[in-house]
C-alpha cells in the first residue's frame, strides 16, 4: 500500500500527474528556508537610510532655531520701535512750541496787548494740538475740577473749604492721565470739605484716598 489517495486532480492537472511541491510547503516553521525581509536589506542602503534621516532632522532643527531667532529679533523692534507713530506725530507739536519760545518776547520788551493775545492763542493752539495728538494714540487727559474724587483715578493733596461738595474735588493741581483703562498718572487734586468747613480736622491728604 502506497498511502496515496485517489483524489480528484487540481484545475488544469491532467490525471496521473504527480503535484508539484510549492515554496511554501517546503518551508519550515520558523522560515529558515526563506529569507527574511530585513535580512534581505543590504546594511549600506541601510546606512544611507540613516544618514538621510539624520541630515533631515539637523535641517529641521536649524531651520527651527533661526525661526526662533527671528522671532526673537521682530519681538525686539516692536518693543523697540512701537511709539514711532507717537513720536512722529508730536514732531509737529515740538516744532510749535519752538517756534513760540522763538517769538516770545524778552523780559526787558515792551509788549503790545495785541502781540501778547497772539503769543497766548498761539500757545493754546499748541496745547490743544498736543491732546489731539495724545487722544488719537489713544492717552487721555484727566481734569476732573467739580467731580466726585474717585481714589483710583485721583490723589488728593490737600482738602479745603469750598463751595464744590464735601468730598468732590475743589482744584486740580496737576492733571492726571490714562491710556485705554491704565492710568498713567493720577490727577493731583484738592478735595472740597465742603461749605464752611475750615478743613482743620487733621486729616491728611492720603485718607482722601482711603
Amino acid at each position: 500500500m502506497t498511502g496515496d489517495k485517489d483524489y480528484p486532480p487540481n484545475e488544469g492537472q491532467r490525471p496521473g500527474e504527480p503535484v508539484e511541491e510549492t515554496a511554501s510547503q517546503g518551508a519550515s516553521p520558523n522560515g529558515a528556508g526563506e529569507p527574511t525581509e530585513a535580512a534581505a536589506e543590504d546594511p549600506e542602503t541601510l546606512r544611507n537610510a540613516l544618514a538621510e534621516l539624520n541630515d533631515k532632522v539637523l535641517r529641521l532643527a536649524a531651520e527651527l532655531e533661526n525661526t526662533r531667532r527671528r522671532a526673537e529679533r521682530e519681538k525686539a523692534d516692536i518693543a523697540r520701535y512701537a511709539i514711532a507713530g507717537f513720536a512722529r506725530d508730536l514732531l509737529t507739536v515740538a516744532d510749535n512750541f519752538e517756534r513760540a519760545l522763538a517769538a516770545a518776547p524778552s523780559a526787558d520788551d515792551a509788549v503790545p496787548a495785541e502781540a501778547f493775545a497772539a503769543f497766548l492763542e498761539g500757545l493754546k493752539m499748541t496745547d490743544r494740538e498736543l491732546i489731539a495728538t495724545f487722544e488719537r494714540h489713544g492717552v487721555r487727559r484727566i481734569n476732573p475740577k467739580g467731580e466726585k474724587f474717585d481714589p483710583h483715578l485721583h490723589q488728593a493733596v490737600a482738602q479745603a473749604p469750598g463751595e464744590t461738595p464735601a468730598g468732590h474735588v475743589l482744584d486740580v493741581a496737576q492733571p492726571g492721565f490714562v491710556i485705554g483703562d491704565r492710568v498713567l498718572r493720577a490727577a493731583m487734586v484738592v478735595v472740597s470739605t465742603g461749605a464752611g468747613e475750615n478743613g482743620a480736622d487733621g486729616e491728611s491728604a492720603a485718607s482722601c484716598g482711603a
